[in-house]
């Protein structure tokens, strides 16, 4: 097993009001993209800022490529590239004079040209950063964090507020920074991003780690293959009964719908029309999915990533 190339034992932080890191443990293998889940509050940021060399920790140990902040500060800033969650870049200068700036910074690299092709801005060029789209500054945004050739790349929640087609645009980018065998360390509240891209995860909630794993095997633990989800207007349900559906495990009533976590989706769909059809209710709507990473959360916290 190579070494790591983050490691992060017990880690701690809190401020005045609030508890952030919480006794937190993770390792990050060389060439894997390791996301880390959860809702705003769980912590995530803490934890990549204090990886990033940006926050001090209360306790603990952080080595990153085999090194500490306290001993090795002015090597790792040349090895690792940073997207914060907000970067703000001057809006007076254009897109090349702005790569210019930051590979000014790193003593290996591409061009300039070069960076600017790579996240495909050259169109946008000699364009003023104030004049970019939100999806053109955040591709922006990660040629700055990837003009010092870095070994480890830290991003932070690098698609929210983009639209369907600046996120895939951002996917395939981060995805060849992979197949160049880097290392990429992801935050995000988007499960579909986690599963598209990372090879393995942890979901955090309160500051520690909950669960850890790849995508499949989080998904495989909590037992279930497929959600299904329906309505029947105003009609009263009863939950009991559709637990005791054939391959359904649990069911749970939300935002005036039914949900309900199944084993044999062959088996349930079925079974579950011909008992509303007994007890005389109105399907009004339904539908199914596969278990994804957020029925994971949902599982392990109770609750949604979007209501947390």
């Amino acid at each position: 097993m190579p070494a790591a190339a983050l490691r992060v034992s017990n880690l701690k932080k809190a401020y005045k009001d609030v508890t952030a890191v919480n006794g937190l443990d993770l390792e990050v293998f060389p060439g894997e993209c390791f996301g880390l889940l959860g809702p705003n509050g769980a912590g995530k940021t803490t934890t990549i800022e204090i990886c990033e060399g940006l926050t001090e920790p209360d306790s603990g140990v952080v080595e990153v490529l085999g090194m500490q902040w306290g001993r090795h500060g002015a090597e790792l800033r040349q090895r690792l590239g940073i997207q914060l969650q907000e970067t703000q870049l001057s809006d007076k200068l254009t897109v090349l004079e702005t790569i210019q700036l930051f590979r000014s910074f790193f003593r290996n690299g591409p061009s300039p040209e070069d960076a600017i092709a790579h996240v495909q801005l050259q169109e946008k060029r000699d364009a003023r950063v104030g004049n970019l789209s939100g999806g053109q500054k955040q591709r922006l945004a990660l040629a700055c964090a990837l003009v010092g050739n870095p070994d480890l790349l830290f991003l932070d929640e690098p698609t929210t507020g983009l639209d369907p087609q600046a996120r895939r645009q951002l996917w395939d980018l981060i995805i060849q920074f992979k197949k160049d065998g880097r290392t990429i360390v992801l935050t995000t509240h988007y499960m579909d991003e986690a599963q598209q891209l990372c090879e393995r995860v942890a979901i955090m909630d309160h500051g520690q780690a909950i669960a850890r794993g790849t995508p499949r095997e989080l998904i495989a633990s909590i037992g279930v293959e497929h959600v299904v989800q329906f309505s029947v207007g105003d009609a009263a349900l009863d939950l009991g009964t559709l637990e005791r559906i054939p391959g359904v495990r649990s069911a749970k009533l939300e935002a005036g719908a039914a949900q309900l976590q199944v084993t044999e989706l062959h088996q349930a769909v079925p079974a579950l029309l011909a008992e509303l059809t007994r007890q005389g209710l109105p399907l009004t709507e339904l539908s199914t999915h596969s278990a994804t990473l957020e029925d994971v959360f949902v599982s392990l916290t109770g609750r949604h990533l979007r209501d947390a």
